[in-house]
This record gives structure tokens, C-alpha cells and sequence, in this order.
């Protein structure tokens, strides 16, 4: 099932996205949910057509947990070595923006790039998760774009403004519950040019390596999200590009830069 979250006529809810017949995104509908989906939830019935509403970021997580150079030729494009242990760090929630919404270019920085990742998306509280339970507390999976200052990151040594700034950090278009992420492909075009192209089993460490990992020092809670790495690939954006990420089963996280006001 694939989950939206939306706005309508100045009211926010969730609905699963249903085919409407036409065979295409255009065609899309949303069934309004009663209640929270990382709950029990019934479908209202109530429908409205995808083309009428706002898409927003899918979740609104409490944490974003970021990993770095979980794939060997993106750690190899940038003179990295894989690391021993996965490299974790934050995006705070101000950085998460929807599909549709404006990547602002920080003013900060003259190097600002695209990473296409997968996110995954946590469906209830959790700690020291053992690996055969991983797959208990996955509500789904969505696109992410994990936008990074390069130069800043470069600079500073440590990542927090370089992949913390607003709008850095965008979601969508909405979750997938349903995925095996062991193997799906993952694009990123600029301006409808493919920069990125990878598959999820490139990745060095598995989605249950990740949480089993994570979840070893700190809780997670529902609408957490966790971005496993991007493959190779990774360059620069300008103001006016429109980047888009793709990833097989689940759908396409499109955003606009623009110049920060």
C-alpha cells in the first residue's frame, strides 16, 4: 500500500493512493484514512483526486538518522575508504521538505549536491532491535534526496550545517508499505538527465544491518526515518535545475532549486 500525506483545503490528512483508471500518476486517488497509519486504520472511502491536493512530506519524523558511504564507488568517487562501521548523523526536521516543495540554495555554500537515497521509514517504538525483528518495526520506504554543501562539508570537517540546512532533506512522494529493499534501483536525473543510477544490494551494509545498528544506542519512534546511502554519482546542483529521484516499486521525489529569499 502506498501512503500519502496531504493538504486540502487548509486540513492535513493521510490517504492510501489508489489507481483511478487512467493508468497513469495523473489518474491517481487518495482514499482518506481514519486515524494514524502506524496504527490500525480503516479507509473512509472518502476519495479525492491526487491532482487536487498538495503532497506534503510523507512523514514528519522526530529524527532523521543520515548513513554515509554505504556504497563502495560513491565512498571511492569522493578519495573516501568504506568505513569500518557505518558513519551515522542527523537532519534535523526543519531540513525535511515534500516532493513538489523548493530545494532553497543555502547561501552558505557554491557546491551544493544530490544524493538520491532510499529512506526507510519506522512504524512503531523500538530499541535494541534484534535482526530477526527488523522487519516488525518498518512501516515502509520512500524516496529521499540527501542535498549536501559539499564545499561546506569539506570545510567544516563535521556535516551538521553542510547536510542539516533547511530544505536539505526531501521525502516522498509518499510510503511504500510494501517493498523488498534488498534489491530495487535507485535514479537520479537532473533537468531529465540520469546522473545516478544503483541498486540497493550495492549497498554495503543491508537495511537490517542499519536499524540492528542504530537502534543499538538510541529509540526509535514511529515516523522516524533512516537514509541508507547513496550510490555513485553524486554532483552538482544549480538554481533553476529540477532534480528528481526514482526508485523501483515505489515512485518519484521531484523538487525545483531555487535561490534562498
Amino acid at each position: 500500500m502506498r501512503i500519502a500525506r496531504f493538504s486540502i483545503d487548509g486540513n492535513v490528512a493521510f490517504g492510501a493512493v489508489e489507481d483511478g483508471g487512467s493508468g497513469d500518476q495523473a489518474g491517481l486517488v487518495l482514499d482518506i484514512i481514519r486515524g494514524i497509519p502506524y496504527t490500525e486504520f480503516e479507509l473512509s472511502g472518502t476519495k479525492v483526486p491526487l491532482s487536487k491536493v498538495r503532497l506534503l512530506p510523507p512523514v514528519l519524523p522526530n529524527k532523521v538518522v543520515a548513513v554515509g558511504r554505504n556504497y563502495a564507488d560513491h565512498a571511492a568517487e569522493l578519495g573516501n575508504e568504506v568505513p569500518e562501521a557505518p558513519i551515522t548523523f542527523f537532519k534535523p526536521t526543519t531540513s525535511v521538505i515534500g516532493s513538489g516543495d523548493a530545494i532553497e540554495y543555502p547561501n552558505f555554500s557554491s557546491d551544493v549536491h544530490y544524493e538520491a537515497e532510499l529512506a526507510v521509514v519506522i512504524g512503531r517504538l523500538c530499541r535494541e532491535v534484534p535482526r530477526e525483528r527488523v522487519k516488525d518495526v518498518i512501516f515502509g520506504y520512500t524516496c529521499a534526496n540527501d542535498v549536501t554543501a559539499r564545499d561546506t562539508q569539506k570545510r567544516e570537517k563535521q556535516w551538521a550545517r553542510a547536510k542539516g540546512f533547511d530544505t536539505s532533506c526531501p521525502l516522498g512522494p509518499w510510503v511504500e508499505t510494501e517493498l523488498d529493499p534488498s534489491d530495487v534501483t535507485i535514479q537520479c536525473t537532473v533537468n531529465g538527465e540520469q546522473r545516478q543510477l544503483g541498486r540497493t544490494s550495492e549497498m554495503i551494509r543491508s537495511v537490517e544491518d542499519l536499524i540492528v545498528h542504530i537502534t543499538e544506542a538510541m529509540t526509535l519512534l514511529p515516523g522516524d526515518v533512516i537514509l541508507t546511502g547513496t550510490p555513485a554519482g553524486v554532483g552538482p546542483l544549480a538554481v533553476g535545475d529540477e532534480v528528481a529521484v526514482t526508485i523501483e516499486g515505489i515512485g518519484t521525489l521531484t523538487n525545483k532549486v531555487i535561490k534562498r529569499g
